[in-house]
């Protein structure tokens, strides 16, 4: 990237849109991966997904005619350290699913936005604004307010999401820097293969050290070895493969079109699908901080598009030491 004054081109609208579809898609995903971490391991899971997602996209790329420098693309060094940031959010992630409920992960998970409106702010220059501010201080209150109901929220497995939160910006910041205008072919690309790796890494690690130890027999789904795969569960995972290529796609596009602090205020929305599947499929019932973190967290959105109406944001030059 040169380092002459840009401006990044805006489309509020479509990044909303996109960032919405994306939580809803996310939510489901995690559903599966609750009701699933019984059976398999996380890195099981991330190794036979991936072997079964890149192929996939390798297909479907194929089939719409999209040259082959897209594969060079996404080998690049920005893509990679994007999906490097990715993966390790989600793995932090999913290491906590099954310990917390999803609208614990989740409110822990989302103060990813106040590290992206800082990041926003100092790093790439982008001004979040009087409203933009507010619209995150009233989102961080709704998830402080939401998450004060459970009793596991602030256990050891709290910490992970929260982990995850900061290389979550630090993704959706590379995105919007240096990923650009980089295909979102090329960038759900690279993200699968990453995420690919990760399994496979940490799955041979696990069978080289493989041992009997209380951590293997209490927690086997994050340190357990690989177990049988049924047709169900090959079927289980070729669902996760799809829904992997769709969520790259969708987060990829929303960062690409617009600020990273206006499309993360509108992740919040995922809080809301999680606890409607939190009801629905395990028995949570919401409470009154429940329904009042996710007014706020409305609220915090709909203050942040507000501040982004009919404004045509002009950026300031990038640091050198971004380039």
């Amino acid at each position: 990237m040169n380092s002459s004054l840009t401006a990044r081109p805006e489309n509020i609208l479509r990044g909303v849109a996109l960032i919405i579809a994306a939580a809803l898609t996310i939510s489901i995903q995690d559903v599966v991966f609750k009701l699933f971490s019984r059976e398999l391991t996380l890195w099981q899971i991330f190794t036979l997904r991936g072997l079964l997602a890149i192929p996939m996209l390798l297909i479907l790329l194929r089939l719409r005619g999209v040259h082959r420098a897209v594969f060079r693309i996404a080998l690049g060094k920005w893509p990679l350290l994007r999906a490097v940031f990715i993966t390790t959010t989600f793995l932090a992630f999913y290491a906590a699913i099954p310990f917390l409920s999803l609208s614990t992960v989740g409110a822990a998970n989302y103060i990813a936005p106040i590290f992206v409106a800082l990041l926003s702010a100092y790093a790439i220059q982008e001004p979040v604004g009087p409203l933009g501010w507010l619209g995150v201080l009233l989102g961080f209150t709704g998830v402080i307010v939401l998450l004060q109901p459970g009793m596991d929220a602030f256990s050891f497995w709290s910490l992970l999401p929260i982990m995850g939160a900061a290389f979550y910006a630090l993704a959706h910041i590379t995105t919007r820097v240096k990923c650009r205008d980089t295909p979102l072919a090329a960038i759900s690309l690279s993200q699968n293969i990453v995420m690919m790796l990760a399994g496979v890494i940490v799955s041979v690690l696990l069978f080289w050290f493989a041992s009997k130890g209380d951590l293997t027999e209490e927690y086997p789904y994050i340190f357990g070895l690989w177990s049988n795969v049924s047709l169900a569960d090959a079927l289980v995972l070729a669902v996760l493969a799809g829904f992997t290529i769709l969520i790259s796609i969708l987060l990829a596009g929303a960062y690409q079109a617009a600020p990273p602090a206006i499309i993360s205020t509108f992740e919040y929305s995922y809080l809301v699908f999680v606890a409607i599947w939190d009801i629905l499929f395990f028995g949570v019932t919401l409470t009154v901080s429940s329904v009042t973190g996710m007014i706020l967290i409305v609220i915090a959105g709909l203050l942040v598009l507000r501040r982004g109406k009919g404004k045509v944001v002009k950026y300031r030059q990038i640091k050198a030491n971004l380039e």
